[in-house]
């Protein structure tokens, strides 16, 4: 990727030879990839759910397939933004929906309950995921006996407080240096 950043760099900077490590974690690319796929998977079945719903069978539930592809969709920007947790919890109960709703298509005069059940498969698979996700993004706490950092000695002033009250002091003792405007203002009150 930083070949492309070289391109649009101006004569005379210098260039980028060699990328860092990445600052995301595993469990932050394992969660913007379930993100993806969610988005992914929400517009397929919002926008084709005739199509999913003649390869398993259930024709006739287009409207819940587009339900749960709106679904899909808002989980997955919920699993890419800053709060990725409760999206990947929101997809964990999705996962449970979908589990529901495809077992349901699990019945003996279903000609393609074959694809019904390799599709509970693909779902049982990505709720691991999901949870697994869940579990690793979820907020971080410490422990309940750790001790609290209290910083009652700290200023905010690098140099310390007395340091700064002698900065001041000294500040209001010099005579301050009129400026032009101030001058025309003290020759007028004469």
């Amino acid at each position: 990727m930083f070949h492309f950043s070289n391109i649009v760099r101006t004569k005379g900077d210098p260039k980028i030879v060699a990328g860092g490590p990445s600052l995301k974690r595993p469990e932050d690319q394992l969660a913007r990839a379930l993100g993806w796929f969610s988005i992914g998977l929400g517009i397929v079945e919002l926008f084709a759910p005739r199509r999913v719903t003649e390869t398993l069978g259930m024709e006739g539930r287009e409207t819940l397939v587009r339900a749960f592809g709106a679904r899909e969709i808002l989980t997955g920007i919920m699993s890419l933004s800053v709060d990725k947790n409760a999206g990947l919890w929101a997809r964990v109960g999705g996962d449970g929906l979908d589990a529901a709703a495809l077992l349901s298509g699990l019945t003996a005069d279903n000609p393609r309950k074959g694809n019904v059940a390799l599709a509970l498969l693909m779902v049982g698979g990505i709720a691991v995921l999901d949870y697994r996700a869940a579990q690793d993004t979820k907020p971080r706490r410490p422990p309940r006996d750790a001790r609290r950092r209290l910083y009652p000695t700290r200023s905010g002033f690098p140099k310390g407080i007395e340091s700064a009250r002698i900065a001041a002091s000294r500040s209001q003792r010099t005579p301050r240096r009129e400026g032009p405007e101030e001058a025309r203002r003290g020759e007028a009150g004469q």
